[in-house]
């Protein structure tokens, strides 16, 4: 028979041993700055908190772990959906109930991941470079402002927003939507060259004419160069869940034949190929 000590430390162990693995779906991380991202699981890597927003884990978004106010409990989708078909939360009550005077009911957090896709797809831009491109700009804070003044998620310069239609950059749903679209202005602009359209991004369009490329600014090549890697990151990762899929639906008799080679590239391949390349000189 064991002692009651041996069952004390064999308690111990279990806890650690379950606080060690990452979290499991249906939980939806509340930032600092108002925004939920809605995530299948999530897990601690150094000073970010990686949150897969797909149950295979192809696609994640990396937080500072510091931006994460807290976790809560993923409501269920069919529960907020009204009669009509409408989500709930497309109609949110924000004035004090006459039946529970004093109590004002706060209004719907923002999920970054629903304003991202939806402005990605209005533009027709990967989601995951708009991640990219907001966690190099402001690690997902609404409030940044830097040096040169630009202000929000996607640090758009005043005057710039004034010409995107935004009329405050702190407004997270309106910078995203104003930054998406100044980023698929310079993706058109320079024949959808990623590294040209991300330089001019950091150094405004006129640096990338006048240098005929990435200007030569410590800042700026830095600034692309983790974007990039960032955007590989994600683009390896669902690369490595399609093939682990494709492996597990593949018929048992032919998994002694020979790999024929890579699949077949993708623009998207070739885009990140040029992106890596283009970083490889001063």
């Amino acid at each position: 028979m064991r002692s009651p000590n041996s069952f004390a430390r064999f308690a111990v162990l279990a806890a650690l041993a379950v606080a060690a693995l990452p979290c499991l779906a249906g939980e939806v991380a509340v930032l600092r700055n108002g925004f939920s991202i809605r995530h299948e699981r999530r897990q601690v890597v150094g000073d970010v908190t990686r949150l897969y927003v797909t149950a295979d884990g192809s696609s994640f978004v990396d937080v500072p772990t510091a931006e994460i106010e807290h976790f809560e409990a993923a409501p269920d989708l069919a529960a907020t959906t009204s009669a009509s078909g409408t989500p709930a939360a497309a109609n949110p009550v924000s004035h004090t109930s006459p039946f529970a005077r004093g109590v004002t009911h706060a209004p719907p957090v923002l999920d970054l991941n629903e304003v991202v896709t939806s402005a990605s797809g209005r533009y027709r831009l990967d989601p995951d470079l708009v991640n990219s491109v907001i966690k190099a700009e402001s690690g997902f804070n609404s409030h940044a402002v830097s040096r040169k003044g630009a202000q929000g998620l996607m640090q758009l310069m005043p005057g710039t927003a004034s010409q995107l239609g935004v009329p405050n950059a702190f407004d997270p749903q309106a910078n995203v939507e104003g930054g998406t679209k100044y980023l698929r202005e310079l993706l058109e602009r320079y024949n959808f060259d990623i590294v040209k359209a991300l330089a001019a991004y950091n150094a405004g369009p006129q640096r990338v004419e006048q240098f005929g490329g990435v200007p030569p600014f410590y800042e700026t090549r830095a600034y692309v160069a983790r974007v990039v890697k960032d955007f590989n990151k994600k683009k390896m990762a669902q690369q490595k869940g399609i093939t682990s899929s494709a492996a597990k639906s593949a018929p048992a008799k032919q998994s002694a034949k020979p790999s024929t080679g890579a699949r077949k590239p993708q623009s998207s391949d070739l885009v990140q190929a040029k992106v890596n390349s283009g970083q490889t000189h001063e």
